[in-house]
């Protein structure tokens, strides 16, 4: 089955389950459906940073300093978050991210989607797939905050960062 026929849970303002459709259609109708966002950091808190695949649907080619992805049909938001973090970063035995807030993502042009953001440290050597990651590192985080202006980054990752930095003022 190729990413496009994955099956999506649709979802209302309020991240209510409303229907279901296969992901190139709901990305191709802007139907909002569930992502997670994973902050990945090794042992030396550095932040996991990667540059996405050419062939990925959305936001192909840019760099993002999440692993994640779109939550399955019927699929709870922390399943989701451990099973994308072990796919993208390569890894067995992960322990389970840290769910820290949830946010509605909305560009304004068509693409919106509830965003659940959650944190794990990695101190696994990391294989990320090859169909997913074009470059990885992890990078300090003053190199993540230099890079923002020089990388063009995916949007709803920028989106969760500014989040997450605001989140982890307020303590």
């Amino acid at each position: 089955m190729s990413a496009a026929d994955e099956i999506l849970d649709i979802v209302d303002e309020n991240d209510r389950v409303v229907g279901q459709s296969p992901r190139g259609e709901a990305y191709a109708a802007g139907l909002r459906h569930r992502c997670v966002f994973i902050q990945a950091r090794d042992a030396d808190g550095r932040i996991f940073v990667h540059r996405r695949t050419p062939t990925k649907l959305v936001f192909p080619s840019l760099h993002d300093m999440f692993v994640g992805g779109v939550v399955g049909a019927g699929e709870a938001y922390d399943d989701a978050a451990l099973r994308e973090a072990e796919e993208e970063l390569g890894v067995n035995g992960l322990p389970r991210p840290e769910f820290l807030f949830k946010f509605l993502y909305d560009d304004g042009a068509g693409r919106s989607w509830w965003s659940a953001v959650y944190e794990v440290r990695c101190e696994l050597p990391v294989r990320p797939q090859v169909e997913e990651v074009a470059w990885h590192g992890f990078l300090p985080e003053e190199e993540v905050e230099r890079r923002l202006s020089e990388w063009a980054w995916v949007p709803d990752g920028l989106a969760a960062y500014e989040r997450l930095r605001a989140y982890r003022a307020k303590g």
